[in-house]
């Protein structure tokens, strides 16, 4: 049949069309050419170029795999959002500092511009991040755990949530030390985005790679502590006591070349800016080299550990408090879902308040940001004998002593403030870190017993006198921001980032005495950490943050949370019963079964295998049974409905295993995958 048969009217306009070819022909024969095959200009350098990348595509391939080259990428990026983020931060802080010295001799001006500029910044960025994206506010930690135990969550990974996370933060960050928060959690959600990203480039690139996606996510999760702080071995030991509850030894290689990229990057970055000093580390310190610290001081820093312990415990017991109070008051659930703006720009004024230099501010050095709070904390002088003679007052002694009165007044002052303040702003429906505060209030606690150590010692009683001008309050606030740090995350991960941020290798000893202490007496009694009270209190599919709610919860046994029944077919089932599976089912593994009375599990059959059946059947027209034409697969794992729950998430999650099938006593009772595993979860969650 002809094409003018099929399509009526067709004719007609092929003539017409050819009537102007050839009008166009005679007046233009140039053009014909054209019409075949449009010119591209740069034809012959274009082919040049394209030839020498497919080149270069073919080296770097036989160099290593194209993931790798995905690594280098995600550490480089994500430590130069890092330095931009960082860099923008300064900017705003020194503004407000400018404005603040701009508007001396006015105390009613000073006070407006303290207060609303923060509270201005946190509004907007509340206000921001609730419309553009609701669940971009709070850390991202728990969140970013719970994907990589294997469950889907792909909003978390969105580009519009990588804008908002990065816009909000900044507008967090620019408040500086009165909200009291810090980068660290946002920006490891941050490092997973763009890890997530690059992977999709990767497998468009390279394809066959899309079992790497949770690698790569891991990965990310270690290049984005490594990119804050330039401290690459902290950053893969933090991912893996905190981010991966299964972390295999193959994550190790790609996780320390990653983080040593990103790590590298942001330190390069930093001392071409004029921000580093030194390539080294972040904070420079002084401490002594020839004595360190004696050998009887390793009694004083185990009673840090226990200190720090022991506050812990208060900070975490207040901070479930706080979370539970606003999950149950009605005032506070209305405005923190329908006037977050609102509510962050009142809680931060109120801060601010507490905070402005002439007031409560001046026992706290609130004119000092993040980072000089912790520098000046570090320093190696002792405060307490050197406060009374004013001839030899140094830097960071004049902001904490600039009220006159004593150094350990205002450290214990700052200490107490700071705990409730800290409390109330994790309330804050922001974008915002939680770990560098408790770093910093950890090294308040160590820097206010130093300089009791060396208050003491002075008067001749403890190490005695002759130590006394020896002794390094610098080292204790060291160990001490390791201690609460680790205590609060119940991690040991910061004992060495306190150790790669300063290059106090020294101090190793004491630090690690600190921080075992510490997470000893923290981990007591199976006390959530900071980050699993917060998945906890969002109710999130994370098993090990179940388990610190409910101790029992994860020994479930399987049986008990089974769903509903699943579909299966019988070695002899013909067409008519395996097309009936094929549309009610969408599991990849349908399981067989001997007879659907014996119900005894012979093993499964591709979902791909039966529509191969069914497409075979009606083209030959033929009636054959399953057994016949379809392989059936042996299960390799097979689970008894008296397993618990802790071990069937174990293996999904360790063996990669996407499907895993129930039997008692070698009768069929049910399935469970990655989703039917996140229902049993969140069904488990409820219930705490």
């Amino acid at each position: 049949m002809k094409s003018s048969d099929r399509y009526p009217g067709r004719e007609t306009d092929d003539k017409s069309n050819n009537q102007d070819q050839e009008n166009q022909s005679e007046t233009t024969h140039n053009k014909i050419p054209l019409l075949s095959d449009p010119w591209k200009p740069c034809r012959q350098p274009r082919a040049i170029v394209k030839g020498w990348l497919l080149k270069v595509r073919c080296c770097l391939g036989t160099v290593c795999g194209m993931e790798w080259y995905g690594y280098a990428a995600l550490g480089i990026l994500t430590a130069l959002l890092s330095f931009l983020m960082d860099l923008t931060v300064a900017k705003l802080l020194r503004a407000h500092q400018w404005l603040y010295m701009k508007l001396e001799g006015s105390l009613l001006l000073q006070f407006f511009c303290w207060t609303l500029y923060p509270a201005c910044l946190c509004a907007f960025g509340s206000s921001f991040s609730h419309n553009i994206c609701p669940f971009s506010t709070g850390s991202g930690v728990p969140e970013v755990r719970t994907m990589l135990t294997g469950i889907e969550m792909p909003h978390y990974l969105s580009l519009t949530h990588l804008f908002t996370k990065f816009l909000g933060l900044i507008c967090t960050l620019a408040a500086g030390s009165t909200v009291f928060l810090g980068k660290v959690g946002p920006f490891v959600h941050i490092s997973t985005m763009v890890g997530g990203y690059i992977h999709n480039l990767c497998a468009l690139i390279q394809p066959g790679e899309e079992k790497a996606a949770k690698e790569m996510l891991v990965v990310a999760s270690a290049v984005g502590v490594a990119s804050c702080f330039g401290a690459p071995i902290a950053g893969v030991l933090f991912g893996v006591e905190v981010m991966s509850s299964h972390f295999t030894l193959k994550n190790y290689c790609p996780s320390f070349f990653s983080s040593a990229c990103g790590a590298l990057t942001f330190c390069l970055l930093s001392f071409w800016s004029g921000d580093g000093e030194t390539l080294q580390v972040l904070f420079r310190t002084n401490f002594p080299t020839v004595l360190p610290f004696y050998p009887l001081e390793i009694l004083l820093f185990a009673f840090l550990g226990l200190l720090c312990g022991a506050v812990s415990c208060c900070y975490l017991f207040c901070h479930r408090w706080i979370l539970r109070f606003t999950k149950t008051n009605p005032v506070l659930i209305k405005m923190l879902t329908t006037e977050k703006a609102l509510y962050s720009g009142m809680v931060v004024f109120f801060l601010a308040s507490l905070t402005f230099p002439h007031s409560a501010g001046q026992y706290m050095a609130s004119k000092y940001t993040m980072k000089q709070l912790l520098t000046s904390l570090l320093d190696s002088s002792q405060w307490s004998s050197k406060s009374h003679n004013a001839s030899v007052q140094l830097e960071p002694l004049l902001e904490w002593s600039s009220s006159g009165t004593p150094v350990c007044f205002s450290l214990a002052f700052f200490l107490l403030m700071k705990m409730w303040m800290l409390v109330l702003a994790c309330t804050l429906p922001l974008p915002a870190g939680y770990f560098m505060p408790v770093f910093i209030y950890g090294a308040a606690i160590g820097r206010l017993l130093g300089e009791a150590v060396v208050y003491v010692s002075s008067m001749g009683v403890g190490l005695g006198q002759q130590w006394a001008s020896n002794l390094n309050p610098g080292g204790y606030a060291l160990a001490g921001a390791a201690a609460y740090s680790g205590a609060v995350t119940h991690t040991l991960s910061p004992a060495l980032l306190a150790i790669e941020l300063t290059g106090q290798f020294s101090h190793a000893v004491p630090i690690l005495v600190s921080t075992l202490l510490a997470n000893a007496l923290a981990r007591r009694g199976h006390r959530p950490s900071f980050y699993d009270a917060l998945a906890i209190s969002k109710k999130l599919p994370h098993l090990p943050s179940l388990k610190k709610a409910c101790p029992r919860l994860p020994f479930t046994p399987v049986g008990q949370v089974l769903g509903v029944k699943l579909e299966q077919l019988q070695r002899a089932a013909g067409p008519l019963e395996v097309q009936r599976v094929v549309n009610s089912s969408s599991e990849t593994q349908i399981p067989v079964v001997d007879s659907h009375e014996s119900q005894i599990l012979l093993g499964f059959v591709l979902r791909s295998e039966l529509l191969m059946f069914l497409r075979h059947c009606q083209t030959e027209s033929l009636d054959q049974c399953l057994n016949d034409v379809c392989c059936i697969h042996p299960t390799s794992v097979l689970l008894s409905p008296y397993n618990t729950v802790q071990e069937a998430h174990s293996i999904l999650s360790v063996v990669g295993a996407q499907t895993l099938f129930v039997a008692d006593k070698g009768r069929l009772v049910g399935l469970i995958t990655l989703p039917e595993m996140k229902r049993i979860l969140e069904d488990l969650a409820k219930d705490i």
